[in-house]
């Protein structure tokens, strides 16, 4: 890698380098930024969010090379990292090839202009946590519709930035070519918007038809959320015998996954008789911390089947370090939404855990009055499904 030289490159041609990089088929070395307030409560959750960010970009498939932490009380308001520790990072990147510098936080729009615009120099990129979930949305979209609410999170997100082009262009005294592409641009987005909306209109009506079947049929409908990566589809496939993409990856699943699971009739301890029961079980994607609102509305069309489901499971990994951080991530992110039905706590990957450490879990989350398995040994099963058979 070298310094470029800007009397042989034009603007332009730099400009579509870095539109490339993220989709380039060979691995990204990526640097990681962040700036750390002298707030204590900021500090103690910088490692998790720092781990939580560096397993997004192994997930998409790239290698973190190195990591940067700026002590500073706020960001700075143009670069957002301060200059100083900017033009090190800078360094760093092009002694080690790195092409794509990825912030933690989310950036305004001028910040990540003035970014990109230092990035040139050595043909690298910046994108904020936002660019970089949805560079994974993009790479795990499986169905159409999923495609088009990816593309309409990805069109709001760049909207300001869009906005914020023309006024750096205009300070600049930039005129004609410069300020005609980015207003064709934003009629062109514009236009776009309208297109997919009205596409996914589409698909939120064949999805409502079938609600109303099911709901015309007398199923139980669960709904199976939690932190990304809790093994929420490993306890789908579990239940039902099915096959659904569980892997341990964030964001493994985009889709709206709808199973049938028959529950036999059974006598309760109380020899109470039972009847048999069809139960449809649906699973969605993993929720994360301060998750972007425009990823939330996006994928709303396909989580209004979740949200009228009769009854929610809120999956949680039991061996996490962080759990009580996550299940309120999640919790709060369903109160957002309205998502206001009864709701019942499954503590999973108990095998992880030795008997002392359950015990603690046990005691430290009675008041939620969960349920404990494991999908690999499918200890607590009996227990869920008996659960919803009273609900049936």
């Amino acid at each position: 890698m070298w310094i470029i030289d800007y009397s042989e490159v034009s603007e332009r041609d730099l400009e579509a380098l870095q539109a490339k990089i993220g989709n380039w088929e060979w691995e990204l070395k990526v640097f990681v930024a962040d700036i750390l307030p002298h707030d204590e409560a900021q500090k103690e959750n910088l490692e998790d969010r720092m781990m939580e960010l560096e397993s997004l970009i192994n997930t998409f498939g790239w290698v973190v090379i190195l990591e940067h932490i700026q002590k500073r009380a706020l960001p700075d308001y143009n670069t957002y990292i301060w200059g100083g520790k900017l033009d090190e990072i800078i360094h760093e990147m092009h002694q080690q090839w790195a092409n794509l510098l990825v912030i933690w936080n989310i950036l305004k729009p001028h910040q990540m202009y003035n970014l990109n615009e230092e990035l040139k120099k050595i043909w690298a990129v910046a994108w904020d946590r936002v660019d970089l979930i949805l560079k994974i949305f993009e790479k795990n979209a499986r169905t159409e519709e999923t495609k088009l609410q990816i593309e309409l999170a990805a069109i709001k997100h760049m909207w300001p930035r869009i906005f914020n082009m023309w006024m750096e262009l205009g300070r600049q005294g930039w005129k004609g070519s410069g300020e005609t592409n980015t207003e064709t641009m934003k009629r062109h987005l514009a236009r776009r918007e309208l297109e997919i909306r009205k596409d996914l209109e589409k698909y939120k009506k064949v999805r409502e038809t079938h609600r109303q079947g099911r709901k015309q049929k007398g199923f139980l409908t669960v709904w199976i959320v939690g932190y990304t990566n809790a093994w929420k589809s490993s306890l789908l496939n579990a239940l039902t015998n099915k096959w659904v993409l569980a892997e341990d990856k964030l964001f493994a699943t985009l889709t709206t996954s709808v199973w049938k699971l028959w529950i036999a009739p059974k006598e309760t301890s109380q020899s109470e008789y039972m009847k048999g029961t069809e139960v449809l079980l649906s699973d969605t994607i993993g929720f994360i911390r301060n998750l972007p609102p425009q990823l939330v509305d996006a994928f709303a069309s396909t989580l209004e089947d979740s949200i009228e489901s009769d009854l929610i499971f809120h999956v949680i990994d039991a061996s996490d370090p962080k759990v009580v951080e996550k299940i309120k991530v999640v919790d709060d992110i369903l109160d957002t939404i309205w998502a206001t039905q009864d709701k019942k706590y499954i503590f999973n990957k108990t095998d992880n855990l030795s008997q002392d450490e359950l015990s603690v879990i046990q005691e430290k989350f009675s008041y939620l009055d969960p349920i404990y398995i494991s999908t690999k040994t499918q200890s607590g099963f009996d227990e869920i499904l008996e659960l919803m058979l009273e609900y049936s």
